[in-house]
C-alpha cells in the first residue's frame, strides 16, 4: 500500500486520476481492453472530472462495473448512484465499451446480485476506484465488515453512521429517508482487483484514514484497513483527510 498526501482536494483527485489513467492505458496496450470498477459519493466528484479531462483515453476499450447502490431506490431519486454515474461519468465519457450498473430497485435484490456475480465470474478487474466512508467503510461494507464472503456482490445492512453521512453529503433530508440496505461489491471482490485507487479527501475522513491506514492493525471494525494487504493499493489523501496521521 502506498499513501500520498496533497495540499488540496483538487490536487489529490488529479493525482489519483493520473495514476488511474496510466493503469487503464497500460491494460489496453497489453490486452486490448481494460476493466474497472467505479465508486460514487461526494469524494469522487473531482476524481471523475479529472479522469474525463484526458482526451487521449479510449473509453470504448473499457468495461465498467458499478461499486454499490441502495436497495429499493429508483434511478429518478437524487441519491441514486446510477443517476450519479450516468450524469457525471457515463454520458460524458460518451463511448464506454460496456457499462454494468447495479439495479438497486430490482424486484428481487438477491437475483440482481446473482446477475452481477455471473457477469464478474470470469472477469479480471484491472483497477478498482474506491473511497472510504467516515466510518471506514469500503464500498457499503460497514463495520463490522465481512472479510470472508466470496460472492462478488452482496446485500448489506447500512449502519447509522453510514446513513448519517449520506445526509451530511446532501443526498437525503433525514435518516428515515436513507435506505436500510444496499447491494455492494464485497470486500473479497474489491481485493481481487489488480490495482486499487482509493481517493479519500476532506477533513471529515481524517479519523477513518487514521484508523484504516496507520499502524499494522487490520480489522473488520475498520473495513478499509484491509487495503493494507493489497500490494497495488494507492491511497490519495489531502491535508484535511491526512491531518491525524503521524507521518504525512
Amino acid at each position: 500500500m502506498e499513501v500520498k498526501v496533497y495540499s488540496t482536494k483538487k490536487e489529490t483527485s488529479e493525482a489519483a486520476a493520473k495514476k488511474a489513467l496510466s493503469i487503464l492505458k497500460k491494460a489496453i496496450k497489453e490486452k486490448g481492453k481494460a476493466t474497472f470498477v467505479v465508486a460514487t459519493g461526494a469524494s469522487q466528484f473531482d476524481f471523475l472530472q479529472a479522469l474525463l479531462a484526458d482526451s487521449t483515453m479510449d473509453w470504448s476499450k473499457t468495461k465498467m462495473f458499478h461499486l454499490d447502490e441502495y436497495v429499493g431506490l429508483p434511478e429518478t431519486h437524487p441519491a441514486s448512484f446510477r443517476k450519479y454515474l450516468k450524469e457525471r461519468f457515463v454520458s460524458k465519457a460518451g463511448n464506454i465499451g460496456e457499462v454494468n450498473l447495479v439495479q438497486g430497485d430490482a424486484g428481487d435484490p438477491q437475483a440482481e446480485c446473482q446477475r452481477l456475480n455471473a457477469l464478474l465470474k470470469n472477469e479480471t478487474v484491472d483497477v478498482a476506484f474506491v473511497g472510504i466512508g467516515e466510518n471506514g467503510h469500503l464500498a457499503f461494507n460497514d463495520p463490522p465488515a465481512d472479510f470472508e464472503v466470496e460472492d462478488p456482490f452482496i446485500i448489506v445492512d447500512l449502519d447509522e453512521a453510514c446513513r448519517k453521512q449520506q445526509i451530511g453529503e446532501g443526498w437525503f433530508k433525514s435518516v428515515d429517508e436513507v435506505p436500510a440496505q444496499a447491494i455492494s461489491m464485497s470486500i473479497k471482490q474489491i481485493m481481487k482487483a489488480e490495482n486499487i485507487i482509493c481517493t479519500a479527501p476532506e477533513e471529515r475522513k481524517a479519523q477513518a484514514a487514521k484508523d484504516c491506514f496507520e499502524g499494522s492493525e487490520i480489522s473488520p471494525m475498520h473495513p478499509a484497513s484491509i487495503l493494507k494487504k493489497h500490494p497495488n493499493t494507492f491511497i490519495f489523501l489531502d491535508n484535511g483527510s491526512a491531518s491525524l496521521l503521524e507521518k504525512k
